[in-house]
């Protein structure tokens, strides 16, 4: 056991073999929720318009602007 040592010792560190690890997953920035950017846009969309609508439908209700 120590002559293993002894023999390691004498031998640089950056001689031994490279350790391969496992290459870690990558995370794609350009994925969010799994999503792609036109799936991202339609989602917006529809979001945007939902807003619109309760907007102009809380302004008739309350009678601040007429049909």
């Amino acid at each position: 056991m120590l002559d293993d040592l002894r023999n390691s010792a004498n031998n640089p560190f950056l001689e031994e073999e490279p350790v391969e690890e496992e290459p870690q997953k990558q995370r794609i920035p350009g994925n969010l929720l799994g999503m792609t950017a036109p799936q991202r846009f339609v989602i917006s969309v529809f979001l945007f318009l939902a807003v619109v609508i309760l907007g102009v439908f809380l302004l008739i209700l309350f009678q601040k602007v007429y049909i």
